[in-house]
């Protein structure tokens, strides 16, 4: 049924630019991590920790956003500009709120969320000067995503990743300028890299504004923002809450691995911090092919082609154990290189070693599951199991024995490093078995 140059055509116009502005966003973390860990450990520990609050903030866009791209990805393939341009509008009113509240967050109450993170006062100060500036760009955060989602789902990736790009190098840029002190600019350190991403993010929302009026692009139609239908209300809503449930799950609980590690030393903060950005590094390939198998699949089932939808998401979900095995290899493969690359205590470049190799058999779990769920599950509508699956495997399995590991037991902390490893692989065959029952395949549109 598949046309496999089309199929791969397709793929890659669609990946490839998803997968580059990711690799461009997770670029900016690696960037902070070393070069402030040419600085300093603590700084470079206090700025990953204190960026788990945009983290958990991104959990909330990221369910708004995505709501927006399966219904934006479906009412496109049908052909429907005016639907898109309503689910811009309510994509911009959930995410402006969200990004406001954490924008107070931020300001308020800094020091009182580090406190979450960590008790080492140190870390606390650095971290809680850095979010007082950094908190300006989360307020700015929300709406340049949805102009990216809707450029993703109305046939304009390359735009988008290249506004994406351009913002991620102008921050790696000021970050060296800020966090160093060069070119006459002030040394700032962990407070330049906050700067930095201020800034880029207010040029990331001029451009994505800027190109979106062109006549081609979809943009919020502004004269309807409060004056929406009832019924793509609820539609949004309906995808909504799973995604939101979802993301709150995995987020909270990612945030949750990071603070568990964060109070079990410096030594094994800081070798988390590094094994962080190497994740999110090579991850993102699979996430544009995530994104893309959301994309295709919808612009199929909205088209009322329920068949090639379903045939779509199976070369999908195959291609995913590829991406996977070639993950684990590339984190093996770099291992040697990365530990030798930022400054770290003797004991925290053994644990790093050891997070490591864990980590290259979680990329295989991590792969296959953001194809299958979040790219072709949810490309069809079914996005209350990626909930199911994280509240048994994440929140009944691995967080306890995590905190059970490390404050009852007092385990490692490679070993509770592995406990927080455990959900990815762990519901692999629970993810086939929902899959192969294909609730996924229906048309959302109406």
């Amino acid at each position: 049924m598949i046309k496999k140059k089309e199929f791969y055509r397709n793929l890659t116009r669609l990946a490839l630019p998803i997968a580059l502005q990711s690799l461009m966003l997770a670029s900016v973390a690696a960037g902070d991590a070393l070069m402030l860990g040419k600085v300093a450990q603590d700084e470079m520990t206090a700025v990953s920790l204190a960026t788990q609050i945009q983290f958990v903030q991104n959990m909330f866009l990221s369910a708004a956003t995505a709501a927006g791209a399966i219904l934006g990805a479906q009412y496109w393939g049908k052909g429907d500009r005016r639907t898109l341009e309503d689910v811009f509008n309510i994509m911009l009113r959930v995410c402006g709120g969200i990004s406001v509240i954490f924008f107070l967050a931020c300001e308020l109450v800094p020091e009182q969320l580090m406190h979450i993170f960590t008790h080492d006062a140190p870390l606390i100060a650095v971290g809680g000067s850095y979010l007082r500036i950094a908190g300006w760009s989360y307020l700015i955060t929300g709406i340049s995503q949805c102009y990216l989602t809707t450029m993703k789902v109305s046939e304009h990736v390359k735009p988008g990743a290249l506004i994406s790009s351009c913002a991620v190098l102008l921050n790696i840029c000021l970050n060296a300028v800020f966090i160093f002190g060069l070119l006459g600019a002030p040394r700032m350190q962990a407070k330049g890299a906050a700067l930095a991403t201020t800034i880029s993010r207010i040029v990331e929302l001029v451009l994505c504004i800027s190109v979106s009026l062109q006549s081609s692009h979809v943009r919020p139609a502004l004269d309807r923002m409060w004056k929406l239908p009832k019924q793509l209300r609820s539609d949004f809503i309906r995808q909504c809450l799973p995604l939101m449930g979802g993301s709150l799950c995995w987020g909270v609980g990612f945030t949750s691995y990071t603070a568990i590690m964060g109070h079990m030393g410096t030594d094994a903060a800081a070798a988390n911090s590094v094994a962080a950005v190497v994740r999110d590094l090579i991850c993102c390939m699979c996430n544009g092919i995530g994104s893309a198998a959301g994309i295709m699949v919808g612009n199929e089932l909205g088209a009322g082609r329920l068949e090639m939808g379903k045939a779509y998401g199976i070369k999908l979900k195959n291609i995913s154990f590829v991406i996977g095995f070639l993950s684990t290899a590339l984190v093996l493969a770099v291992t040697p290189l990365v530990v030798r690359m930022v400054i770290l205590t003797d004991q925290a470049r053994g644990y790093l070693m050891g997070m490591m190799v864990i980590m290259s058999i979680y990329m295989i779990g991590r792969c296959v599951n953001t194809v299958t769920i979040n790219g072709v599950l949810d490309g069809g509508g079914d996005t209350l199991f990626d909930m199911y699956s994280l509240i048994v495997c994440m929140w009944l399995i691995a967080i306890p024995l995590a905190l059970v590991g490390a404050f009852v037991l007092h385990w490692s902390p490679l070993a509770v490093y592995a406990c927080t490893c455990l959900d990815e692989v762990g519901k692999i065959p629970w993810v086939m078995a929902r899959f192969r029952k294909y609730k996924w395949v229906q048309d959302l549109t109406r």
